[in-house]
């Protein structure tokens, strides 16, 4: 039974079917084509084809006013009334009522130094000048009675009644009261002077500001030793520097070869290094009738037509010189693109915009040229990457590289 078994367990080779060698091939033939198509798909996405070497230009805000621009000058914001303000008497400085940007008005008092013995002075004068208007209320007092008295002797030597001695002393009298009279009052005066040079001393110990303006810097604190010329060791000359932000104007260098193009009076537009976004309205206020031999430069002011708190002394300013005002419907900027980067395909206008190594074919609508640019109305925006004079065979999705300058 086991030898039964066992014959049992062949193989019956009759129930395979064998394998034709068509069947094979065919299956070859499909995942040849598959793998055709699928190499091609890759091909076509950009995935297995090269990357393009392409140069980029960016999208960008610009002005209209960049149209009629005649000539750019760089320079720095600068105050025209500007002062170191500084004490007229030497000593310590004991009270400062301001710090950097406060607002100060002309006349208004900024500091003070020690002032307790020219306070002494001003007090005596004082009371001396109150003394000798004592002694001139009693010397007129005194000429009152003295007229009088001479009037009565004179009438009386008339009528024989008196002397001529007599009437001598009451005119004696009389002179001696008019004369003291008169010492009085030019006693007075000479008080008066006193006491106003005693004023002006202790004047002289409050720091005032001398016109409106903000507080720049603070060149010394209480305790500092305060003097007019700052010769002494570790003296202050100034105690704190103002400008009137009313005066400031842009002081750019011009070259001699383009100082034709401009002209007092002329439109500009001024732009801080500051706020790269705004433009401020500026107008020439002077060009300085001397050059700079060493950079063969004019010296050109420029004022704001409009006050800005923002505007600060000393800051970077370019000035954009214009052949005409700047009308309010081109004070706002317009996004703008080289013409060079839009290019026609499918009859629409596009740009392609780089995202990650890769272009992407985006549409764009047009609007007015910008001098040499191109307006962008959509499509893409202020900062966007696209490449410039894209070639034919650019695609969507194409992978790009940027040569390394």
């Amino acid at each position: 039974m086991a030898h039964d078994d066992l014959d049992q367990l062949k193989i019956d080779k009759t129930a395979i079917a064998p394998r034709t060698g068509t069947s094979r091939n065919r299956r070859y033939w499909i995942a040849g084509v598959v793998l055709v198509a699928l190499a091609a798909g890759l091909f076509f996405s950009g995935v297995l084809r090269p990357a393009a070497t392409v140069e980029l230009v960016s999208v960008q805000q610009t002005y209209p006013s960049q149209g009629f621009t005649l000539l750019n000058a760089s320079g720095y914001v600068v105050a025209q009334r500007k002062a170191a303000v500084a004490s007229k008497a030497t000593g310590r400085l004991v009270w400062l009522g301001v710090e950097e940007g406060s607002v100060v008005r002309q006349g208004e008092v900024l500091a003070r130094i020690e002032n307790d013995d020219v306070l002494a002075g001003q007090e005596q004068a004082a009371a001396n000048l109150n003394s000798i208007r004592t002694t001139l209320n009693q010397a007129r007092a005194e000429l009152h009675d003295a007229e009088l008295s001479f009037k009565r002797t004179k009438a009386l030597l008339a009528e024989g009644i008196v002397s001529a001695a007599d009437f001598d002393a009451a005119q004696a009298r009389y002179r001696r009261a008019r004369a003291a009279v008169a010492g009085a009052e030019a006693n007075i005066r000479a008080a008066s002077a006193a006491l106003e040079a005693a004023r002006v001393a202790v004047e002289f110990t409050r720091i005032r500001a001398p016109f409106d303006a903000v507080v720049l810097t603070k060149n010394a604190d209480v305790g500092d030793i305060v003097t007019p010329l700052g010769a002494a060791a570790d003296a202050k000359a100034a105690v704190v520097t103002i400008a009137d932000m009313a005066s400031l104007q842009a002081e750019v260098d011009v070259s001699e070869s383009n100082l034709e193009k401009v002209r007092v009076g002329q439109p500009c537009e001024i732009q801080l290094d500051a706020f790269p976004d705004l433009r401020f309205r500026g107008l020439v206020h002077m060009v300085v009738p001397t050059a700079d031999r060493s950079k063969a430069t004019v010296l050109v002011k420029v004022k704001f037509l409009d006050i800005d708190k923002r505007i600060l002394p000393e800051m970077s300013a370019k000035v954009a010189f214009l052949s005409r005002p700047v009308a309010k419907a081109e004070e706002q900027p317009q996004t703008t693109v080289n013409p060079e980067a839009v290019v026609e395909r499918g009859g629409r206008k596009v740009v392609f915009l780089v995202q990650d190594n890769r272009v992407v074919e985006t549409p764009v609508k047009l609007g007015s040229k910008v001098g040499e640019l191109e307006e962008v109305l959509s499509g893409v925006k202020a900062g966007d990457s696209v490449v410039l004079r894209p070639a034919d065979k650019l695609r969507d999705g194409s992978r790009i590289t940027v040569p390394e300058k």
